[in-house]
């Protein structure tokens, strides 16, 4: 495991370091298209919870914390760390969430419980995944454009001052689309992405707004032929993955003396 990253979700009061099978640093730096100075860091992880504490009547979904808190975009000097249970985790990864199958191509130092599904990854890829990434990528672009909310708190200002137009947000709506056509016909997600230069590019500020929207279209359409003749399953088999995650669950339990 990452003692750095392990430091610091010890400092965010997280009371079951010893629980976590994975950790890994996401956002551009995962990418591989974070700017110097520019970002925060956003730190991962699946733990699997004591049986108390997912048998009994107080369970546990997540764990989430800033240093930035609820009031403010973060900055280069923020850490944001969020943490699912195995299970939360697996119902969001089969439900084809892009953050959460993101996990599953992400480093991993080894970990047995980990490596456990990880060997399971296939079950949870298929072609409804498309749909939302598609939706992702799209409520990006209406923020963007005005046809929605801006957000939990709101664009990049300096960014808009600067180039017109929140130039990150734009980059990680054609980020999605690229990982979504390669999903559908490779059945992974290549991390750091191999387009990366020219997400760093749309994130410069060197692609006009109309550009970058005109991208996003051509993208959007490719994902959506690429999914109509994409060899994965239309749906997750629900039941193997309940499979793995319960022998997970167990191997974990038993690996730590816990039943």
């Amino acid at each position: 495991m990452n003692q750095e990253l392990v430091g610091h979700i010890r400092s965010a009061g997280f009371p079951h370091v010893s629980d976590l099978i994975h950790t890994f640093i996401g956002g551009s730096e995962l990418h591989g298209a974070k700017l110097g100075g520019t970002d925060d860091m956003d730190i991962y992880g699946v733990y699997v919870p004591r049986p108390s504490l997912t048998l009994g009547l107080r369970t546990e979904e997540h764990f989430v914390w800033s240093t930035a808190g609820d009031d403010r975009r973060n900055t280069a000097a923020d850490v944001d760390v969020t943490l699912y249970t195995l299970r939360k985790w697996a119902a969001l990864a089969s439900k084809g969430n892009p953050t959460a199958l993101h996990f599953l191509f992400s480093p991993t130092d080894g970990h047995p419980t980990w490596s456990l599904v990880v060997r399971g990854r296939d079950l949870f890829l298929a072609r409804a995944a498309a749909e939302h990434f598609i939706r992702f990528a799209q409520d990006q672009i209406k923020r963007l454009t005005g046809e929605s909310g801006r957000g939990k708190k709101g664009q990049r200002p300096d960014l808009e001052v600067q180039y017109g137009f929140d130039t990150k947000a734009a980059m990680h709506s054609i980020r999605l689309l690229y990982e979504c056509l390669e999903l559908m016909r490779e059945h992974t997600i290549t991390l750091p992405r191999p387009e990366k230069d020219v997400l760093i590019s749309i994130r410069r500020g060197d692609h006009s707004f109309e550009r970058v929207l005109g991208m996003a279209k051509e993208l959007m359409d490719e994902c959506e032929r690429a999914a109509q003749k994409s060899t994965l399953p239309e749906r997750v088999d629900v039941d193997s993955i309940s499979e793995l995650i319960s022998d997970a669950y167990i191997a974990h339990w038993q690996a730590h003396k816990y039943v």
